[in-house]
């Protein structure tokens, strides 16, 4: 495992501006290393609209903080933005594996 990358987690809050509820992301946690490894790219055509995303694999240590990751967070490698979709235990159960997809046409 070669963790040569460092990824920021981000996690939602509900805020009220006085007419209503948004969620406001903030960064969740400290930088942390990470493996990175893209699996796929790909583009879709639906109603007129063109999208190219990318699904990446990162492994990152088994922690306390780590393990309360969730689907409903975000991670941020080198400036982009991947919504999580996945959170495996991989190993000895000292490593996680997160699945993330990212759009890259933006």
């Amino acid at each position: 495992m070669n963790l040569n990358r460092r990824v920021q987690f981000r996690r939602a809050s509900l805020s009220d501006d006085g007419f209503q509820q948004a969620e406001t992301w903030a960064d969740h946690g400290e930088r942390i290393p990470a493996d990175k490894t893209d699996v796929s790219d790909g583009e879709r055509w639906r109603a007129g609209e063109v999208g190219a995303s990318i699904t990446t694999r990162f492994v990152v240590r088994s922690s306390t903080f780590t393990r309360d990751l969730t689907p409903k967070d975000r991670l941020i490698c080198e400036g982009r933005e991947y919504d999580i979709s996945g959170i495996k235990e991989i190993g000895r159960r000292d490593r996680l594996e997160i699945t993330a997809s990212a759009r890259v046409d933006q």
